[in-house]
């Protein structure tokens, strides 16, 4: 295409043909670098969650510069919880809708998924009959870049996925949370990858650790998509949390915590944005506690952003994160946080005495302490809310989007390279 472009420009002045051509060369995009076609593997693009909202804003990103396609085990709602841009390509595998979906077999449902890890939590959301459609979709799977994005999904795109494809397994939750039925099969099959991502660098060097040198480990945080955000007046009496409501989050501790806060600070309020199955066990412990007035249970969030400027103070109570990615998104709206310093997210991402504080980890009543102090001192608040929107400016999708689109496009570069290489060798 270089060449037709140099001869077009030596035409003795250029006619109309010429003109037209070299137009629309510059409007077509023939003269940028080429795109490459990114593959996500999602467990679900329909449901609340960090990780499905991470792989969308990092969808949403690349589809700027390249083709990129979201593929969901399953579909659960009519339509994506996040939005997900017009240029992204979606298609479910699975459709676990109510009374929706071809090929659906009563009897099959009964059946959990015999294909992805029993190691996997998440396996006994996928029925049987999701197999056949999850394996087709891998071993057919036509694209430069597959990313997977959970422990199970990372094991079969390793094991399944055409040789041909750049498979990038992404890990969001942390290395000690696995157990050894899956460290196992990690063991066996991440070499295999081509790149494994983590969001922390502790992550990182656990698994460097594991692996060695049999497969490529990267740490990239997780991001804030590219938009004007809301900010906290810092003026709000609230306390806010937001995640699902499964124990490993620990919001009965948060609870706990929150009423001894009420009692010392009656006029605050603790907000939790969530659902999940532990629901009806959190409404239990407030009634309990006499705090069904003061904790609200405000549903999911579709406009989470909205929900964190809406407080002052984010409440951290996990026994383990990830990475913490609510945390980030408090920072962006001027949010401080107080969290227990669990494994491994929120120690990388809050600076005590700057953005945020830490308390140890399970230490209820220092939870309740941490929260009293920064209710109290409105100052440190309002000065750690100012340093924690400096903070998240390093999460932006701008940045972290530029080392994701550098290291998808480098292990395309690199395997075509060995492709080549190795043809010309026979």
């Amino acid at each position: 295409m270089a060449m037709v472009k140099i001869m077009l420009c030596r035409l003795d002045g250029p006619g109309p043909v010429a003109v037209a051509v070299l137009s629309a060369w510059e409007t077509s995009g023939w003269d940028r670098e080429p795109s490459v076609k990114i593959t996500f593997l999602l467990h679900s693009a329909y449901e609340m969650g960090g990780t499905f909202r991470s792989n969308i804003i990092l969808a949403n990103h690349l589809a700027e510069r390249h083709r990129v396609e979201i593929i969901t085990v399953l579909r659960s709602r009519d339509e994506p919880f996040y939005p997900i841009d017009a240029r992204v390509g979606l298609r479910a595998l699975v459709d676990v809708r109510d009374g929706v979906g071809p090929g659906r077999v009563a009897w099959l449902d009964r059946y959990r998924s015999r294909l992805i890890s029993r190691a996997d939590p998440r396996r006994q959301e996928v029925p049987l009959r999701g197999d056949p459609r999850l394996w087709r979709a891998l071993r057919t799977l036509r694209t430069d870049v597959l990313v997977a994005t959970r422990s199970g999904l990372n094991l079969l795109a390793a094991r399944f996925a055409p040789r041909g494809v750049v498979v990038v397994g992404r890990e969001h939750r942390n290395f000690g949370f696995h157990d050894e039925a899956m460290l196992e099969q990690i063991g066996r099959w991440y070499p295999r990858l081509d790149a494994l991502v983590t969001r922390t660098e502790s992550d990182r060097r656990d698994y460097v650790r594991m692996l060695g040198a049999a497969a490529s480990v990267v740490a990239l945080p997780g991001e804030l998509p590219a938009r004007r955000r809301l900010r906290s007046s810092q003026d709000q009496r609230v306390i806010v949390a937001a995640g699902r409501f499964v124990r490993v989050k620990r919001y009965d501790r948060l609870i706990v915590a929150f009423a001894k806060v009420k009692a010392a600070r009656p006029d605050w309020t603790l907000r939790l944005y969530g659902g999940g199955s532990l629901e009806n066990d959190l409404r239990a412990l407030t009634v309990r506690l006499g705090l069904s007035a003061d904790v609200q249970f405000m549903g999911p969030a579709d406009d989470i952003e909205t929900a964190l400027a809406q407080a002052s103070i984010l409440a951290v109570s996990s026994d383990n994160e990830g990475f913490g990615r609510t945390i980030i998104e408090a920072f962006g709206c001027g949010v401080p946080a107080v969290s227990f310093d669990c494994p491994r997210g929120p120690r990388e991402i809050i600076t005590p005495g700057r953005t945020g504080l830490l308390v140890p980890p399970g230490d209820v009543d220092a939870l309740a302490a941490a929260l009293i102090e920064l209710i109290d001192d409105e100052p440190l608040r309002r000065s750690m809310a100012a340093n924690a929107l400096q903070a998240a400016r390093q999460y932006d999708i701008d940045i972290i989007g530029a080392r994701w689109d550098d290291l998808l496009t480098g292990l395309v570069a690199a395997k075509n390279s060995a492709v080549a290489g190795a043809g010309s060798r026979r």
